[in-house]
């Protein structure tokens, strides 16, 4: 190792006393425009610790002579959004959903409203282009479990299906197997009678006229005599190509072992009134409204 005072001989430098495999470590000064940077950033700091809040306490933090939140001044500006909104809404709050479908002014603001709150509350569940996936309807075709009028989906948004409101949406399919209703050959047989109904092909070993009777005596009730579905029970349509938990042998079998009994959250008091309206209308003008 070299002493302290040792100046090295190409640059005439003092070194720091290190070196490495015959390397040593200058121990040049560092620059002036990096010391005043230095500087000026501990002088900006004290002047940012008593301008703006910055110290934490035990149950609070200092204030700063500006008191300056950005809390406070998020809340604000979104106070100043939902403001802005209430009076370019205040047409929507008044009108009908009839009559905003029928004004085009009225139509577009609805659209842009539904479209953004859509994607803030809905898309996670149903995606963001409302396609749906497995458990979690698609709303851009035609099958509607409880009703695709105007009025049907924004009482769907607002009560939901098997939700907290108390006017929720709800019916009850029996656990047909967990509940011991039909034993297992009775359940399959039903489920691939079920899956025939709209044109799936079925095993060969599988008694359908015996299925057709048991959907007779359990489900028709609900679902139609020909599975055209009920939508005054939210009952689903089961003769056409559209399924919510898929249409393979082993997930209908699980469908009416088990029951799905899925829940869509209620978003009235959630949502303002003109908010549900909005999404009322983008959900029905998104191809398959009734």
């Amino acid at each position: 190792m070299a002493h302290h005072d040792d100046i090295d001989d190409v640059s005439g430098v003092s070194t720091t006393g290190h070196e490495w495999d015959g390397i040593k470590e200058l121990n040049n000064p560092l620059p002036k425009w990096w010391l005043y940077v230095f500087y000026a950033s501990i002088v900006w700091a004290i002047g940012y610790y008593v301008v703006y809040p910055s110290w934490p306490l035990m149950t609070d933090y200092t204030r700063g002579v500006l008191g300056y939140s950005q809390r406070a001044a998020a809340l604000a500006n979104y106070q100043a959004g939902v403001d802005a909104r209430a009076v370019e809404g205040k047409g929507l709050a008044d009108a009908s959903l009839e009559q905003i479908q029928a004004n085009p002014d009225e139509l577009a603001f609805a659209m842009a409203n539904g479209k953004a709150a859509f994607g803030d509350n809905c898309a996670p569940c149903h995606g963001s282009g409302a396609t749906g996936s497995v458990g979690y309807p698609n709303l851009q075709d035609d099958d509607w479990l409880w009703g695709g009028s105007l009025e049907a989906i924004q009482e769907t948004i607002t009560v939901g299906i098997r939700s907290t409101s108390e006017d929720t949406r709800d019916t009850q399919m029996p656990a047909f197997g967990r509940d011991e209703l039909l034993d297992k050959t009775q359940i399959r047989q039903v489920a691939d009678y079920v899956r025939s109904l709209s044109g799936l092909e079925v095993p060969a070993d599988v008694d359908l006229k015996a299925g057709a009777q048991v959907f007779a005596d359990n489900c028709a009730s609900c679902h139609g005599e020909n599975g055209e579905g009920m939508q005054e029970l939210g009952a689903p349509r089961l003769n056409d190509a559209i399924w919510l938990y898929g249409s393979d042998e082993a997930s209908v079998i699980e469908t009416v072992t088990n029951a799905r009994k899925g829940v869509m959250p209620t978003w009235g008091g959630k949502l303002d009134p003109v908010t549900i309206k909005s999404l009322a209308i983008y959900v029905h003008n998104l191809g398959g409204g009734q």
